[in-house]
């Protein structure tokens, strides 16, 4: 166990020192949250009661989708597999701490977000915090595995940036958080139930944990954490 909590903070900060983690996890969505929070407060002042809700879903989705495949591609695409496969290893090991990693690094920037945003925009703050915090956290874990897949199976970098950019983009544009879902088209609508942006910022928005909201989010973590189980067993067996 000491050895794993090692390899878990090492991780957390050898991504400190890539630039591209912190461009994705921390540089991006905080100017992002800083330029477009002033933008939507100053149109749409009811803007200001989902504020928090609508930049933490950037973020996380942001660091998700296009932080978190990288690094595990570059680990499972590279001669780093042999080394664990010699060193007796288990391959699950890279992709949990960087899981383990990334979750910390996600939670830290919506933290963020939580308490400066009723200082520079007044925004509102979640009515139930305890409430807020418990989503935001299945939310992250939620959207890591989705990064985690795209990592494990894609090994190409050129072909996972763009494949990593067709998922965050639908994402945030038919999530709700840039403008309401219901002025997207009825074909749009549906599409966007299959992100988990969308179930994330509905579940937020909600005074209680609706399951109607939180079921899906669980389904979508279940389906990806099978296949990551699935991808990883093979990669273990594989010589």
């Amino acid at each position: 166990m000491q050895a794993f909590l090692y390899e878990v903070l090492l991780q957390w900060k050898i991504d400190f020192r890539n630039k591209g983690i912190l461009l994705t996890y921390y540089v991006v969505p905080l100017v992002f949250f800083g330029f477009m929070g002033g933008i939507f407060t100053t149109i749409t002042p009811d803007s200001k009661k989902t504020l928090i809700e609508s930049m933490s879903i950037f973020s996380i989705t942001m660091g998700a989708i296009l932080g978190v495949p990288v690094p595990i591609s570059q680990t499972y695409g590279s001669d780093l597999k042999k080394s664990f496969q010699v060193g007796s290893i288990p391959m699950y090991v890279p992709v949990l701490t960087n899981f383990i990693s990334s979750f910390v690094h996600l939670f830290i920037v919506s933290i963020i977000i939580y308490l400066t945003a009723p200082i520079f925009f007044k925004a509102s703050i979640p009515q139930n915090i305890f409430k807020y915090f418990l989503v935001l956290a299945i939310f992250i874990v939620c959207s890591l595995s989705v990064g985690v897949i795209l990592g494990l199976i894609i090994k190409n970098t050129s072909r996972l940036t763009m494949i990593s950019q067709l998922i965050f983009l639908p994402s945030i544009m038919v999530s709700g958080i840039m403008f309401p879902a219901k002025l997207l088209p009825k074909f749009l609508m549906i599409i966007s139930k299959a992100f988990p942006a969308t179930w994330g910022f509905e579940l937020m928005k909600a005074t209680n944990l609706d399951l109607l909201f939180l079921t899906p989010l669980l389904i979508i973590f279940i389906i990806c954490a099978g296949i990551s189980f699935y991808v990883i067993k093979r990669l273990q067996l594989a010589k």
